[in-house]
């Protein structure tokens, strides 16, 4: 395996390797040897779908990612926390100083209030799934930019369809408009659900935004209200 090879692509490629030489040793006339029910099961499986991906092995695929420029600046990767099988997955835009620092998200100022938010919706971090659009701090806390979330994106869909939650809350202006593909603006697009392949999202303000809008906490307090209803009822 290469250093850019990850384990789930090594694992196709055994997939594939065993099954062609099944297949050659069936065209040679070979009876074949006796296998369990539970085998035969696996090897027919394999046929239908490809190797599934783990958290884990998504993150070994990003590796030390110089996938765009911010890697130059960055001190830690913060790929994400929480429950690999949650039915609840927030995502935000990026690491800010203090994740950057610890590589973990919302763990500022920002991420303090997250959490009271999840406490009065009866959940914990532990519960739900963090994650951002990128995952390195852009220089100053800028805006990310078209490159960066290219490059980022594609991990961040591996972990949503790794995971497999039943609902995305999307935090802030970025994170809501890259998965849903709109420029509309958050203030028109908080406080309902949408589609986003298969999973229901509900965008609503960043905390950050909260911390220098506080008038705006009324609105997101409607939101996971919203929110709660709907989880509590899967």
């Amino acid at each position: 395996m290469t250093d850019f090879e990850s384990p789930a692509r090594l694992l196709a490629e055994i997939r594939e390797d065993f099954t062609g030489y099944l297949e050659y040793i069936a065209g040679l006339g070979y009876p074949g040897v006796a296998l369990s029910d539970n085998t035969l099961r696996i090897l027919e499986s394999w046929g239908k779908r490809g190797m599934a991906e783990s958290l884990d092995m998504i993150r070994d695929d990003l590796g030390a990612c110089r996938r765009c420029k911010l890697h130059t600046g960055r001190k830690n990767i913060v790929f994400g926390f929480g429950n690999p099988r949650a039915k609840l997955v927030f995502v935000g835009e990026g690491p800010g100083y203090e994740e950057d620092i610890q590589g973990q998200p919302f763990v500022g100022k920002a991420g303090q209030l997250l959490t009271r938010i999840l406490q009065a919706i009866g959940l914990t971090r532990e519960d739900v799934y963090i994650c951002n659009i990128i995952k390195c701090r852009p220089p100053g806390n800028r805006n990310p930019e078209p490159d960066e979330i290219a490059a980022c994106i594609p991990f961040l869909r591996r972990q949503l369809k790794t995971i497999g939650p039943r609902f995305i809350c999307a935090l802030g202006t970025f994170a809501a408009q890259t998965l849903l593909g709109t420029n509309t603006p958050i203030s028109r697009l908080r406080g309902r659900f949408y589609a986003y392949e298969g999973i229901d999202l509900l965008p609503t303000y960043h905390p950050a935004y909260l911390l220098r809008n506080p008038s705006k906490k009324a609105d997101v307090w409607q939101d996971m209200q919203r929110l709660q209803e709907a989880y509590e009822k899967t």
